[in-house]
C-alpha cells in the first residue's frame, strides 16, 4: 500500500487525482496540503497548510507554479517521493530542481501532462520532428489558465528542438509583435487562452508539397488520473529527477542532463 498526500488538491487536477489515489487499490490518502483551506476535510481526509503535519510515501505535487519551488525544497528535506503535476517546468527550472535534488535521493518524476494520448503525442512529435523542415506547435487551454505556453507545450518543444539542426527563423515582420508566437527550444510556440476549452495542443510540421500535424484534446480532468496512478507506482522505484512518463510506458523518452 503506498502511502499518498496531494499537495493542491484543492484545485481541479488536485481533486481529480485525490479521487483517483482514494479509488486505487493499492494506494492510500494519507494527506492533503492546502494552505488556506485548514480546516476542511476531503474524503475525510483533514486539509493543512503545515508541510511538516503530512504523513506519506509519496507527495503529488499539484500547487500553483509560484508556489511550487518553495514545496519541492519541503518535500526534498523530509525525504519523500514526489511526482510534480505542476504546470511550467522550463529547462531553467529543471535545472533549479536538480541543483538540489541529488541523483541518489528518493525520485522526483515531473509530469508535464498526465494524460496517455498527451504522452504519445509528445514522442511522435520528437519522431517526426528530424523529418520535416517547419515545425510549430499551437496549444488551446481554458481562459483562465495563469500560464503560458503550457507545461505540454514547452515540453514538447524541449524535445521536437533537440531533433532539429535549425532553430526557427522570424523571416516575416511582425506588424503586431507576438503575432508569430513565442520561442522556446527553437520551436515556435503559439499560446491560445479561451473559453469553453479544457487543454488541447497540435504539434503541426511541414515539407514542401506536404503538412503533417498531430493532435490531441483532453476533455475532462479525469484524463489525467489513469496516468497520475501510474506515475506514483513508478516513482517509488526511482530516484533522482526524471521527467515524463516515457519511462513508465517504456517508451524510452531521452531525459535532459
Amino acid at each position: 500500500m503506498i502511502d499518498v498526500a496531494v499537495s493542491g488538491a484543492m484545485g481541479r487536477l488536485g481533486k481529480a487525482i485525490t479521487g483517483g489515489v482514494v479509488a486505487a487499490a493499492d494506494m492510500r490518502l494519507s494527506g492533503i496540503h492546502a494552505p488556506g483551506h485548514e480546516g476542511e476535510a476531503v474524503y475525510d481526509v483533514n486539509v493543512t497548510g503545515d508541510a511538516d503535519q503530512l504523513s506519506a510515501q509519496v507527495v503529488v505535487e499539484c500547487a500553483p507554479s509560484d508556489a511550487v519551488m518553495e514545496n519541492l525544497r519541503t518535500w526534498h528535506e523530509q525525504g519523500l517521493f514526489v511526482v510534480v503535476g505542476t504546470s511550467g517546468f522550463t529547462e531553467q527550472r529543471l535545472t533549479q530542481l536538480k541543483a538540489f535534488w541529488g541523483a541518489d535521493e528518493p525520485g522526483c518524476l515531473v509530469v508535464p501532462n498526465f494524460s496517455i494520448g498527451a504522452v504519445l503525442m509528445m514522442k511522435f512529435a520528437e519522431l517526426a520532428s528530424p523529418w520535416f523542415d517547419s515545425a510549430e506547435i499551437i496549444e488551446r487551454h481554458e481562459q483562465r489558465k495563469p500560464d503560458a505556453p503550457s507545461g505540454t507545450a514547452l515540453a514538447t518543444a524541449m524535445r521536437v528542438g533537440k531533433r532539429r539542426n535549425d532553430q526557427a527563423t522570424a523571416e516575416s515582420k511582425e506588424l503586431v509583435e507576438g503575432a508569430r508566437g513565442g520561442l522556446a527550444s527553437g520551436v515556435r510556440v503559439h499560446s491560445l487562452r479561451m473559453k469553453g476549452l479544457l487543454s488541447d495542443q497540435e504539434v503541426a510540421f511541414s515539407n514542401a508539397g506536404e503538412t503533417f500535424s498531430l493532435l490531441h484534446r483532453s476533455t475532462s480532468y479525469e484524463s489525467f488520473v489513469n496516468g497520475a496512478l501510474l506515475a506514483i507506482r513508478h516513482v517509488v522505484k526511482t530516484k533522482g529527477v526524471s521527467m515524463g512518463l516515457d519511462g513508465v510506458l517504456g517508451l524510452q523518452q531521452e531525459h535532459s542532463d
